[in-house]
C-alpha cells in the first residue's frame, strides 16, 4: 500500500537531526524499532518500484521464451520429420547412383564386346569366301574318303619291301585303276604322306635322324603305322640311328649282330 505519496509524506521527519537510529535507542527501543522500519520500507519501496518493472519483463520474456521454445520443439520434430524424409530420399538416390553406375559399366562392357565382336567379324569377312570353297571341298573329301584310305591301308599292308619306283606302280598303275573300274571315289592327287603324319611329326623325325625324302618319310610312316614288325635294309645304318634316337626316352636295348 506504500505509494509516492506516502514516501513523500514521511520524507521530512528523515531529514530532522534527531530522527536516528540512535537517538530512537535513546527514547525507547521500540520507537528505535519503527523508525528503523519506516526507512526500510522506503528503501524498499524505491528499489521495489525499479525491480518491479524488471519482474513483469522477466514475466513477459519467459512467456516470450516458453512460446519461442515451443514454435522451436515443433521446428525441431518437423525438422526430424524433413531429416528423415531425407534421409530416405538420399538411400533411394544412392541406390538409384548405384544401379546408374553398374548400368554404365555393363554398358560399357557390352559396348567393348561389341567393338571386339565388329572388329572380328570385319577381320574375317574376307575368310567367307575361303571358308564356303573349304566347305565343298569337305564335302567333296568326305565321298572320296572310302578310296583315300583304301590306298593308304593297301599302302601300309603291302608296299613296305618296295622302292619308290614300284610303289607308285601298285599306287598309280593298278590300285588307282581298280578303284575307278569299281567306282570307287577317290582323290586324283592323293598325297599319303599329309594324310598319314603332320608336319610336326616329321619335323621331329629329321630331329631324331630320319632323312628328309619321301621315300624315307614313306618308311618311317610304315614303321611306326604298320602291325607286322618292320624289317629295315639298312646299308648306311640312317633308320637304325634314328629307331635308336626315337626310342631313346622308352629305354630301347640293341643288341649289335
Amino acid at each position: 500500500t506504500i505509494n509516492d505519496e506516502t514516501v513523500e509524506l514521511v520524507q521530512p521527519y528523515f531529514e530532522m537531526e534527531d530522527y536516528t537510529l540512535q537517538h530512537g535507542k535513546k527514547v525507547c527501543g521500540n520507537v528505535a524499532g519503527l523508525l528503523s522500519w519506516t526507512r526500510a520500507m522506503v528503501v524498499f519501496y524505491g528499489v521495489n518500484r525499479e525491480v518491479l518493472p524488471l519482474k513483469a519483463n522477466l514475466a513477459k520474456q519467459e512467456g516470450r521464451l516458453k512460446i519461442a521454445n515451443a514454435e522451436k520443439d515443433k521446428a525441431q520434430a518437423e525438422l526430424d520429420e524433413k531429416q528423415a524424409e531425407l534421409d530416405k530420399v538420399q538411400a533411394k538416390f544412392d541406390a538409384a547412383m548405384k544401379e546408374k553406375m553398374d548400368l554404365e559399366n555393363d554398358a560399357e562392357a557390352c559396348k567393348r564386346k561389341m567393338q571386339a565382336a565388329s572388329a572380328l567379324i570385319d577381320g574375317l569377312s574376307g575368310e567367307k569366301i575361303r571358308w564356303t570353297q573349304q566347305s565343298k571341298e569337305f564335302k567333296s573329301q568326305t565321298k572320296r574318303l572310302v578310296g583315300d584310305i583304301l590306298l593308304c591301308t593297301g599302302f601300309l599292308s603291302y608296299c613296305g619291301p618296295f622302292n619308290q619306283d614300284f610303289r607308285n606302280l601298285l599306287l598309280k598303275d593298278l590300285w588307282e585303276t581298280e578303284l575307278r573300274a569299281h567306282k570307287i571315289p577317290f582323290s586324283d592327287d592323293l598325297n599319303l604322306i599329309a594324310i598319314l603324319v603332320d608336319q610336326p611329326t616329321i619335323s621331329e623325325w629329321n630331329l631324331q635322324g630320319l632323312p628328309g625324302d619321301p621315300l624315307s618319310i614313306q618308311n618311317g610312316i610304315i614303321v611306326t603305322k604298320a602291325s607286322r614288325y618292320p624289317l629295315l635294309v639298312d646299308p648306311q645304318t640312317q633308320g637304325k640311328e634314328w629307331v635308336k634316337n626315337k626310342e631313346q626316352d622308352n629305354e630301347l636295348q640293341v643288341n649289335s649282330v
